[in-house]
């Protein structure tokens, strides 16, 4: 049990001694170093044979026994940048104080200068090197400008500089970030004179600028007010004219008015009128009607009754004339069958009737003295006599025998005297 043991603890042994050798084989780069594994040769991209690789980030393995591993840091390097007595474009001395920022560069192609150059040195020693060439870059771009230009415009300056010392830096294997001028002086006061000048130039650029403007404001103060009058002039003018057109709008309204008011006023009588004329037309049927209802409605009613009244009284006259004619005719049969004596008995029959009528005529005649004349023969038998009136007889009494002999043809004085002769004689009063 006991060699069981050992083998155990052998075993765990050789595991841990394995574990630490391989971790101490993974290099582990965070991404703010460069590790760099030097011992075996490999081409870069240029085509140069170099006995290193690089690795920014992440993680490799190197070989035990064969390669070693060194890091750099890609941290910013601040470097303070000043140069005294510099001249200028103009042969003016100028002290120039500025700062920069400058780092290990990770591009591919530079880093590998940077490896080559400062591989196991320290900040300090890329702080002073690349100190040095961007004193020297500012010296050279201090010749080409003159003092107001550095002075006045820094940034340009600035950019200048680093676009001078780029390719100096990234020869060194460098990166500049920043840089940033922070003062420029001389010790022979010409920027204080350029300053002075400036002043002055500044002060009679003012003085003259707000003289100028003062008169331009006086000027525009003078057109504004020429403006505000004319346009005061022309407005007084636009309100007259719009007067003038509103007092001619105004007219025109009123006659408008007026001739609109003639119109209703006409249209009014006419309405009145045609109301009038509707009026006397309702009147007038109005008294249509009342005359249909109370005169020719009862007109109307009295002549269809008159009508046929008539009518029945002519169809009454119709119907006795028929009887008449009825009975004329039967009496003509008669007639013609009774031979020669008909027209006698005829007139005996109507004898009543005539005499009637006859007396009717001489119905107020007083008869005072009747004589009586025989015309029959002498045989003194006696018998009807007609009288004699002593008076001559009414004018009526002959008139209606003649209309009856003319109507008839009997001479009824005749047919009397004929039947008188033909008649028995009368018996005498006495005769009882």
């Amino acid at each position: 049990m006991e060699w069981l043991a050992i083998v155990a603890i052998f075993l765990v042994v050789i595991v841990v001694v394995l574990a630490v050798a391989v971790k101490s084989l993974i290099v582990i780069v965070p991404p703010n170093r460069v590790a760099v594994i030097s011992g075996r040769s490999r081409a870069l991209a240029d085509g140069r044979k170099v006995g290193y690789r690089v690795i920014k980030g992440g993680r490799t393995i190197r070989i035990p026994l064969v390669e070693r591993v060194d890091y750099m840091d890609l941290n910013t390097i601040p470097i303070e940048v000043s140069v005294t007595n510099a001249y200028s474009k103009g042969a003016i001395p100028l002290d120039v104080q500025g700062v920069a920022n400058i780092k290990v560069s990770s591009l591919d192609g530079v880093l590998e200068n940077s490896v080559e150059r400062f591989l196991g040195w320290g900040p300090d020693y890329i702080q002073q090197i690349a100190k040095e060439n961007l004193e020297a870059n500012l010296r050279g771009v201090l010749s080409t400008l003159t003092p107001e230009e550095v002075n006045e415009d820094r940034l340009k300056f600035a950019q200048t500089l680093i676009d001078e010392a780029d390719d100096d830096i990234k020869t060194l294997g460098l990166e500049l970030d920043v840089l940033k001028i922070q003062n420029v002086t001389d010790q022979v006061g010409y920027l204080e004179a350029v300053g002075r000048r400036q002043t002055a130039l500044v002060l009679k650029d003012a003085r003259e600028s707000e003289a100028l403007r003062t008169a331009e404001a006086e000027e525009a103060e003078a057109l504004n007010r020429e403006r505000s009058e004319l346009a005061r002039v022309q407005a007084d003018l636009a309100i007259a004219e719009e007067q003038n057109k509103l007092r001619v709008r105004q007219a025109e309204l009123r006659a408008s008015a007026l001739e609109t008011e003639a119109e209703a006023e006409v249209a009014g009588e006419r309405a009145k009128a045609h109301a009038e004329q509707s009026l006397e037309q309702e009147r007038i049927e109005l008294m249509k009607r009342r005359l249909e209802a109370d005169v020719v409605a009862p007109a109307r009613a009295e002549k269809e009754a008159l009508e046929l009244k008539a009518k029945g009284d002519a169809a009454s006259i119709i119907e006795d004339g028929n009887a008449q004619i009825d009975v004329f005719r039967r009496m003509s049969a008669e007639f013609n069958v009774a031979g020669p004596n008909a027209r006698d008995v005829m007139v005996l029959q109507m004898l009543p009737e005539l005499v009637e009528q006859i007396v009717d005529t001489v119905n107020g005649i007083d008869i005072e003295k009747m004589t009586v004349i025989d015309q029959g023969g002498g045989n003194g038998k006696g018998g009807g006599a007609i009288p004699n009136v002593a008076s001559q007889m009414p004018a009526a009494v002959i008139s209606i025998t003649e209309q009856i002999e003319a109507a008839t043809g009997v001479n009824i004085l005749e047919a009397l005297q004929r039947g008188k002769t033909q008649l028995p004689p009368a018996s005498s009063p006495g005769q009882g």
